[in-house]
């Protein structure tokens, strides 16, 4: 049986080059809904970067939100998958979105 945080990593595996995902619909995706922060829990001990590309989680309010090695290396990996961000935010939040 597969645990909590492989589970989110196999849902994260899922979103594509150039889109984002939110920690809540990660929870909502592996059965937890209310567990949004053991979402950021599971991507804070992810030991397969970039395999499992945490760095595409971001808050639902559009907010990147914290990263193991730095916010300012989650922003420089999704300015290079072409995702807009300006002053902590992503643009075109909403289109970015990969939905489960």
């Amino acid at each position: 049986m597969k645990t909590f945080e492989e589970k989110v990593w196999n849902e994260i595996k899922k979103i594509p080059k150039g889109k984002v995902s939110t920690y809540k619909m990660l929870a909502n995706a592996v059965g937890k809904p209310k567990a949004a922060r053991a979402v950021g829990n599971a991507c804070n001990k992810n030991p397969f970067s970039p395999k499992v590309p945490c760095h595409r989680v971001v808050k639902s309010n559009g907010r990147t939100g914290g990263f193991v090695k730095g916010t300012k290396n989650k922003i420089l990996l999704l300015k290079k998958e072409g995702i807009e961000i300006k002053k902590g935010k992503i643009l075109d939040f909403e289109e970015k979105l990969s939905r489960f």
